[in-house]
């Protein structure tokens, strides 16, 4: 709990941090200011609690938070909607039951498995909590990379050199992975695995400081270009389907624009990779 508290305090202050007077539509407080964003004072006001309570809640010395002070915070720091589910997460860890992660044994959903075996013709992995590979077929390992089920797809992609060559835009889709393991982190604050993930990634001067920005997402639809050694460059919109039974579970699927190049690509790159999918039994 104590650690939550302190992560409830360091995500709320890098809010802050980040949102001037000006975008939080409000005059200045008068006075020399140190910092761009908004003071303490300045987010009490916003959130209507006092500029004490505030403080504590920053220091991680406030015992317990209101839903409806937690709603008015992330009011007030424009937080979007995963923000604020994160922000709800950290200030009471026990509010919403979950499994313990750490212990669980991860499963591929077996909807997803048929779901997959529908795709053979796209791009298609699918991921357990921890980023764990649960599964994947041929053309991902063709387009991508031969990620065997039980490797980590966030390990791979910190720290596999094969990454940064074919992902083109491999600073942005590595950032969104890091804070889609913060947000992680926020549901299974206990999963020890999972915080040994982290401190392994979190070596990487780049990821560390992606760390300490606080930001948070969810495994969400994003773009990612290619550059296969063979086919060129490819464009693929990411597509993210979770089943409401196991939300730990992620099945995404690289999409094309018909017609395309990328589209006209995957064809013959499918000629050569056979269908199968690879999965743990």
């Amino acid at each position: 709990m104590a650690q939550n508290r302190s992560e409830l305090g360091a995500f709320l202050r890098s809010r802050r941090d980040r949102l001037t007077p000006a975008q939080a539509g409000m005059l200045a407080f008068p006075g020399a200011r140190r910092v761009q964003g908004l003071r303490k004072e300045e987010l009490a006001m916003l959130a209507g609690v006092s500029p004490d309570y505030y403080s504590r809640l920053e220091q991680g010395r406030q015992p317990g938070v209101s839903r409806t002070v937690l709603d008015a915070l992330a009011r007030a720091l424009r937080l979007d909607e995963t923000e604020h589910a994160h922000l709800l997460d950290l200030a009471d860890p026990g509010a919403r039951p979950r499994r313990p992660a750490s212990m669980a044994v991860q499963r591929p959903d077996p909807g997803l498995l048929r779901l997959m075996a529908t795709l053979e013709h796209r791009p298609v992995l699918l991921l357990g909590h921890r980023s764990d590979v649960l599964a994947s077929n041929a053309l991902f390992s063709a387009v991508v990379a031969e990620l065997p089920p039980g490797s980590s797809f966030v390990r791979f992609l910190i720290c596999d050199p094969r990454a940064k060559e074919r992902i083109t835009n491999w600073a942005h889709f590595a950032a969104t992975s890091v804070a889609a393991l913060r947000r992680e982190l926020g549901r299974h604050p206990n999963d020890a695995r999972l915080l040994a993930l982290i401190d392994e990634l979190r070596r990487d001067e780049q990821v560390a400081g992606w760390w300490d920005d606080h930001g948070v997402r969810d495994y969400a639809s994003v773009a990612k270009q290619i550059n296969h050694p063979v086919a060129g460059d490819l464009s693929f919109d990411i597509e993210v389907v979770a089943p409401p039974q196991d939300p730990d579970q992620h099945l995404v699927v690289y999409t094309t624009q018909p017609d395309s190049q990328t589209a006209r690509m995957l064809t013959i790159l499918a000629s050569w990779s056979g269908d199968p999918a690879h999965a743990e039994p």
